[in-house]
C-alpha cells in the first residue's frame, strides 16, 4: 500500500498506516519539530523491519543523539519527510520530490493520499478566538492543495480528516467548495462523524473522516462499516495506573520507572507492550500556587459530587483565586481527567497553552497531566518519541489523529484496495 501523507503533523494518522505495512513516498509538514518527530518515528519503523530496535531503545535511553538515530534508521539523507508549508510557491517542488522518492523506491503509482489541513479556522473554539479574522485566515483554503495533489497523483482512494466544524464553517461555504472540487477531480466522496472511543481509544474525540474513491477504478462506493470496538468497563484510570507519581515541573524517564506491569488495556491498545520498560517524556509543566489550589478544588468537587468546577462559581466562592475579569465566558476552563469514566474529554492543541483543562485526578500530585499521559489518552504508544520543547510536543499530541483509530480506518481501506 503506497501512501502520500499531507499535513502530517506528528504522524498519528501515519502510524495507523505504518502498522498495516504501508510504504510512504512522502510526509509533508510545515512544522519543524513535528518533522523531527516524523523522522524519529520513520527511523523506528525502518529499524523494526530490520530487527534492530535495540538501536532505537538506545536512543530512548539517551545513549544516541537524534542524528545518530536518523542515520542508523536511514532517514538522514531521505527526502521522504518534506519540511515546508504547502503553498503556490512550494507545490511544484513538492510534487517533484515525491516523484523522485517514487523513482528511488521503484514505485509507479500512489494508492492512498491521507491527511487533514490544519483545523483552527474550522473548529468552534478557533472561530470563537479569531472572531472576524477567521474569514481572512488562509488555512480556510488549504483543502485546495489537497485537491491539487489528488489531481496530480490520482490515488485509488483518499482519506481526509478534520474537525466536525468543517461542515458548518463559513456557513458551510468551505465544505461545499471542497465537495465540488473533489467531485470535479473525478472522485466520489462520502463522510461520517466518527468518535475515537468507538475505536478503543479512551477519549471522546469526534472527527469528520471523508473517504473518496477514484471513479475510474471504483464504480460502486460504500463507506466502510466500522464496527465499534468499545471495551465496556475499561476506565481512564487504566491508562494512568502504571505511571510513577510525580509533581509539577518534573520529568521522569529511564528504565525500571513504571510502578506496575502493563495491564490488559495497555497491551491490547499497543500503548505499552508487556516487555517494554523504557519510560520517556513523563514530563509535567510547572504551576503556581494559585493554579494548584484551583486544581485541588476542581478534583475535590468531582469526587465529592461528580460536579465540574465553573469559573463563575469559583469567583463567588474564592475571589482571591480569580485572575480574569470576565467570569461569564469560558466558564468551563478547568476540567479534571476523570479516572472513573470510560472516556476522557477531547485532547486539544490548547493543552500547549496551559494545563487547566487537563487536571490530573490525584490530588496528592496536584498537577495537570504529563506529556506521556496526554500521548496515552491519544493512544500513542509509549515508544513514540516526540521531538521539540514541551509546548510544541503538547501541540503535536493535541492536533494528532489517535493511532488506534487511524489503524482501524487503514484496515478498512486495505480491504477495499
Amino acid at each position: 500500500m503506497v501512501v502520500l501523507d499531507l499535513f502530517s503533523g506528528a504522524g498519528g494518522l501515519s502510524e495507523g498506516f505504518w502498522r498495516n505495512g504501508a510504504k510512504f513516498v512522502g510526509h509533508i509538514e510545515a512544522d519543524n519539530y513535528a518533522c523531527n518527530t516524523l523522522k524519529t518515528r520513520t527511523a523506528y519503523w525502518n529499524l523494526k523491519k530490520n530487527n534492530k530496535l535495540n538501536i532505537y531503545n538506545q536512543y530512548l535511553l539517551k545513549e544516541l543523539s537524534s542524528e545518530e538515530l536518523w542515520k542508523a534508521g536511514k532517514v538522514n539523507n531521505s527526502t521522504e519527510i518534506i519540511n515546508k508549508p504547502i503553498a503556490d510557491d512550494t507545490f511544484n517542488e513538492m510534487v517533484s520530490t515525491v516523484y523522485k522518492n517514487m523513482k528511488e523506491k521503484s514505485i509507479k503509482s500512489v494508492d492512498v493520499i491521507i491527511g487533514g489541513p490544519p483545523c483552527q479556522a474550522y473548529s468552534v473554539i478557533g472561530r470563537a478566538r479569531m472572531k472576524e479574522k477567521v474569514k481572512d485566515d488562509p488555512r480556510n483554503y488549504l483543502y485546495t492543495y489537497y485537491v491539487r495533489f489528488l489531481e496530480e497523483f490520482k490515488p485509488k482512494i483518499f482519506v481526509f480528516e478534520n474537525v466536525p466544524g468543517l461542515i458548518n464553517a463559513g456557513g458551510g461555504e468551505y465544505f461545499r467548495k471542497l465537495q465540488k472540487a473533489i467531485e470535479n477531480t473525478n472522485y466520489h466522496m462520502e463522510l461520517k462523524e466518527l468518535v475515537a472511543s468507538d475505536f478503543g481509544v479512551l477519549q471522546n474525540r469526534k472527527r469528520i473522516i471523508i473517504i473518496g474513491w477514484n471513479k475510474d477504478i471504483y464504480s460502486e462506493y460504500k463507506y466502510p462499516d466500522f464496527i465499534a470496538d468499545k471495551l465496556h468497563g475499561t476506565k481512564v484510570s487504566e491508562l494512568l495506573v502504571d505511571l510513577p507519581k510525580t509533581i509539577p515541573g518534573n520529568k521522569i524517564e529511564g528504565k525500571n520507572k513504571y510502578i506496575e506491569n502493563a495491564n490488559t488495556y495497555l497491551v491490547w491498545s499497543k500503548i505499552r507492550a508487556k516487555n517494554f520498560d523504557i519510560l520517556t517524556q513523563h514530563e509535567t509543566r510547572p504551576h503556581n500556587e494559585r493554579d494548584k489550589e484551583i486544581y485541588r478544588i476542581a478534583v475535590n468537587k468531582w469526587f465529592s459530587g461528580k460536579e465540574r468546577l465553573k469559573y463563575n462559581e469559583l469567583a463567588k466562592e474564592r475571589p482571591d483565586l480569580i485572575t480574569h475579569k470576565n467570569t461569564k465566558s469560558f466558564t468551563n476552563r478547568f476540567n479534571v481527567v476523570k479516572p472513573d469514566e470510560e472516556s476522557c474529554h477531547t485532547i486539544l492543541a490548547h493543552i500547549a497553552m496551559d494545563g487547566h483543562y487537563y487536571i490530573h485526578p490525584d490530588n496528592t500530585q496536584n498537577r495537570s497531566i504529563s506529556v506521556r499521559e496526554a500521548a496515552r489518552l491519544q493512544s500513542f504508544p509509549d515508544d513514540y518519541y516526540f521531538e521539540g520543547p514541551r509546548t510544541s510536543i503538547f501541540k503535536q499530541i493535541g492536533n494528532a489523529v489517535p493511532p488506534l483509530m487511524a489503524e482501524k480506518i487503514c484496515l478498512e481501506i486495505k480491504k477495499i484496495l
